[in-house]
């Protein structure tokens, strides 16, 4: 029945129970037996020393954990997790029993208080820390999510346990016999671990799944500096440790003052320590995952720095015991149940080697740390300067805003982690290899590579070579001219050509007697780049050669070389080679066709653009593709404009982009310009953004922002995918962000308009079909349907566009992500993409999306489900005439075909307004309209 009862509440699954229990039966003697000896030994350490000797105790708690870290985190990296907690209870019992013994003996006093305080300040961070780190391991996300609320409960109710029995037993047995009662329950932690290792841990592999070799040899201090995540977790901690021992001052010093005696004073703290445990036990039971599930992880950890500020206010108008009860009271009851929730949440996204590393220092060395500071405040601030109490109050509230500002910080970060920890999963391989390679292995993988390597690996590193242009690899890309791969040579000998070694390979006429005539021309280039001042003995012995092939290349160079050098254009006579080529075009095969074609463009020579345009309708393939680069290797502006018509070709659209590449950055202007001055069919234009994007440099994001408002909505997408995709492969380059969301809340008012419109159709759609009376035409129902199918599909282009210009506002991995759950058919994965995006979005553009992305997410079946919708649903003919002011072609046909099926008169006057539109279809439609509509002459 219980088990029933504590599965349905928390949502624990089949195989997870008694793990669970056993987990929360850890935590609940660990918290337990801190709540027996935290208060046994803050009173006798008051009692015996006085509130004046608890900012020294503050300060030796630091210096004592910096030193226990450093042995702590080298036993962590080479001892198993389980010796290093198993170690640690046993120690800690062995202590518990030492102080029971010197209680007895009556000889706690002096430096031996100062050593069980530290003890007990450590211990309590310390132990909580391994059994976190420890429930990482025994769980993977997806069931922390769920259970780590079930098992935090029984941290609080072992707080309630031990704090109760304490105060109850404190008076009865005394101090010295509690910490016996401690030890016993400590004890029972070592078979729990045993056996949770051995069925969860041990069983499922768990250790082997989460151990990594990355960063294992690093401090630290250095893996939290390195993660922005980590660094505002610690800052975290560190401000709410520092405000907490504050908190405990305030809360020693007027406690001690209204309680003398020690044993009153232990009485007092358990009490109330427990009560603080039993509000939070009902906090966690009922109102935890509530808080916590629909508002997040950043406003639930508001909820602690706020409350403390709030009873902080009220310690500064009313200083007095009760005011401090309240200030500790919001420490106490909201730290271990919404506080701890959310806290824990934060390290989810992060790989269990680096939290097992990082946590540990976090919780004990920050914790002590921070601990440390706040005994400065008191020793030189408040002391120092003989302050009186309210001042700490002030200090705690100035304390709390800096804490607000890390949460803020923090919870931009977390969602980053969670992103970037996905990707790192996926190729971990690859960035551990790379993490690992020094230079001189990248020489010699290189070498290796180039001389066993495949076809695909070598061009690949010769690509690579062709950027860094290293020298150190002359030797190695010479031999790969005898590679029996001809792409391999021709790649080889062009990274030859920029290498420019001191002397020529000898390899070249083996080279140019391969039939292959890319091969031949860069061979040719290779010759001449030794030619230096006199390049004539090549063209003199290569021009006239009895192999056409060679000759041609050699005709080629001649014209790259002669582009800009007159003298060299008039001595070979170009222009009548290359008219003599021409003329034998007919005579010879589509091979020396296209060798001419690359020739004509790469002399750019006016005289035969013309000559140069015919061939983009030839009947082969090959030669229009090599026509298309060819011009574009011409860069002539009047010429290049041929070729943008072939964008609307597949077969040619990935060679009219080569093109342009060719053509080079001075083109994007002229693209720009093809769409704002409409040079070009919609059709044509619609392809154009894809074009610039292809440049990925800081004029096509100027272009394309140009006509980012473009009226026609599938131009528009096109040019928001093409920003998208330059963001994504481009992160450095900078947007308007103002014009970005500019845009963004235009869309957001085609989005309710169009979903307006959609509303008012489905609305008439649903009237139609259940309650009107009037008979209804098979035409009629089939023209609204269609624009219903219209309108879905221009919401959904529209929401596309909305997500796309928040990629470039936002993280675009994280927009994505979002978009996907949105895209979902489950409504749980809906939900949270919505709740997702609550947290990601601020300001202005979380209030006008957010109504956008829930109506999207709505299952819209019935007109009473529609009344749900905020926004005001227009009439049939406020919907017409919104859609007929708009600039879709499509939705305005589709509109004009609906209202000539229903032959509705009151529809004629806009018609009429249609009827002079610019665009012939919508002059037809719109004509037929008002055909259908003007009344029948007898």
């Amino acid at each position: 029945m219980v088990e029933r009862l504590i599965k349905k509440i928390f949502d624990v699954r089949e195989g997870e129970f008694k793990v669970s229990l056993w987990m929360l039966a850890y935590i609940f003697l660990v918290i337990a037996v801190l709540l027996i000896i935290k208060p046994t030994v803050n009173a006798l350490f008051l009692s015996e020393l006085g509130i004046e000797q608890l900012p020294f105790a503050f300060l030796l708690v630091a210096v004592t954990a910096v030193a226990t870290s450093y042995f702590y985190s080298r036993a962590v990296s080479k001892f198993p997790l389980k010796k290093v907690i198993e170690t640690t209870l046993i120690s800690s019992i062995i202590i518990l029993i030492g102080l029971g013994i010197l209680l007895s003996l009556n000889v706690v006093s002096g430096i031996l208080l100062y050593f069980f305080y530290i003890w007990v300040a450590i211990y309590a961070v310390l132990s909580a820390s391994q059994f976190w780190v420890l429930a990482n391991l025994v769980f993977n996300i997806r069931e922390a999510k769920r259970l780590f609320g079930f098992i935090g409960s029984g941290a609080i109710i072992g707080g309630i346990f031990g704090g109760y029995l304490t105060s109850i037993l404190a008076p009865l047995i005394g101090n010295e016999n509690l910490m016996f009662v401690a030890s016993l329950l400590l004890f029972f932690c070592i078979p729990l671990l045993r056996k949770i290792w051995h069925i969860r841990v041990k069983k499922n592999g768990s250790i082997k799944k989460h151990k990594t070799a990355s960063n294992i040899s690093e401090a630290p201090l250095r893996l939290i500096l390195k993660s922005k995540h980590l660094t505002y977790i610690a800052c975290i901690v560190a401000v709410s440790v520092v405000v907490a021992k504050l908190v405990d001052y305030l809360f020693s010093e007027f406690a001690s003052t209204a309680f003398t005696d020690a044993d009153e004073l232990t009485a007092f703290f358990a009490f109330w320590f427990s009560t603080f445990n039993l509000l939070s036990l009902v906090i966690q039971l009922f109102f935890t995952h509530r808080i916590v599930g629909i508002w997040g992880v950043g406003f639930s950890l508001l909820l602690l720095p706020l409350g403390i500020f709030g009873g902080s206010m009220l310690f500064l108008m009313l200083p007095e015991l009760s005011a401090v009860v309240v200030i500790k009271a919001m420490d106490g009851v909201l730290k271990q149940s919404i506080h701890k929730s959310a806290s824990e949440l934060l390290t989810l996204p992060l790989p269990f080697d680096l939290k097992n590393r990082t946590k540990s220092f976090i919780d004990v060395v920050v914790d002590s740390l921070a601990t440390g500071i706040a005994g400065c405040l008191l020793i030189f601030v408040v002391r120092g300067l003989d302050l009186p109490s309210i001042y700490i109050g002030a200090l705690i509230i100035a304390l709390v805003c800096l804490w607000l500002y890390f949460i803020y910080k923090v919870r931009i970060e977390y969602y980053k982690t969670f992103r970037s920890n996905l990707e790192m999963l996926t190729d971990s391989s690859k960035k551990t290899k790379k993490i690992s390679t020094t230079k001189v292995s990248v020489v010699s993988g290189m070498r290796t590579v180039f001389a066993n390597g495949t076809e695909a690996q070598i061009l690949f590193m010769l690509d690579k070579l062709m950027e860094i242009n290293d020298k150190r690899f002359a030797a190695d890309v010479e031999q790969l001219l005898g590679h029996p791969s001809n792409k391999v040579k021709l790649s080889a000998i062009q990274n030859l050509y920029f290498l420019n070694s001191k002397t020529m390979t000898a390899k070249v006429s083996e080279l140019l007697l391969i039939d292959d005539r890319e091969l031949t021309i860069a061979t040719l280039a290779y010759i001449l780049s030794f030619a230096h001042k006199d390049k004539s003995f090549v063209f003199d012995a290569y021009l006239e050669h009895s192999n056409e092939r060679i000759a041609m290349a050699a005709l080629y160079c001649l014209a790259r070389a002669a582009k800009n050098n007159y003298s060299l254009k008039q001595r070979y006579g170009l222009v009548d080679r290359i008219s003599k080529a021409i003329d034998k075009i007919n005579d010879r095969d589509d091979s020396y066709k296209e060798a001419v074609i690359e020739i004509l463009g790469i002399a750019n020579l006016p005289l035969f653009y013309n000559t140069l345009g015919t061939y983009l309708y030839d009947d082969s393939e090959h030669v229009v593709r090599t026509t298309i680069k060819a011009i574009g290797t011409a860069t002539d502006s009047f010429l290049v404009q041929l070729i943008i018509p072939f964008l609307i070709q597949k077969k040619y659209r990935a060679t009219v982009m080569e093109a342009f590449k060719l053509f080079g950055p001075s083109i994007i202007p002229l693209l720009g310009k093809q769409v704002q001055e409409r040079k070009q069919p919609l059709e044509v234009l619609r392809f154009i953004p894809a074009a610039i994007q292809s440049f990925h440099s800081k004029e096509s994001v100027h272009q394309l922002l140009g006509i980012l408002t473009d009226n026609d909505l599938t131009v528009r997408l096109e040019v928001v995918r093409a920003l998208s995709a330059i963001r994504a492969s481009h992160p450095y380059l900078k947007f308007n962000r103002y014009k970005v969301v500019s845009v963004i809340f235009d869309e957001c008012k085609l989005h309710h308009q169009t979903l307006s419109a959609m509303h008012t159709q489905i609305i008439i759609s649903y009237r139609n079909r259940t309650k009107s009376k009037k008979e209804i035409t098979d035409a009629e129902r089939d023209a609204r349907t269609s624009l219903l199918e219209l309108l879905e599909r221009r919401l959904d282009t529209g929401l596309e566009r909305i997500f796309k210009l928040l990629g470039l506002r936002y993280q675009q991995k994280d927009v994505a992500i979002a978009y996907e759950g949105l895209l979902s058919q489950k409504q749980e994965a809906q939900q949270n993409a919505i709740e997702f995006l609550d947290n990601l979005l601020t300001g202005e553009l979380k209030r006008k999306l957010l109504p956008i992305i829930e109506e999207s997410a709505m299952d819209i079946s019935s007109e009473e489900e529609l009344q749900k919708i905020k926004h005001k649903i227009p009439t049939e003919l406020e919907c017409f005439k919104l859609l007929l002011q708009g600039n879709d072609l499509k939705i305005k046909l589709a509109v004009l075909y609906l209202i000539a099926q229903q032959k509705e008169p009151k529809f004629l006057p806009m018609v009429e307004g249609q009827l002079n539109d610019p665009d012939p279809k919508i002059r037809s439609f719109a004509l037929n309209a008002f055909t259908s509509l003007s009344p029948q002459k007898p």
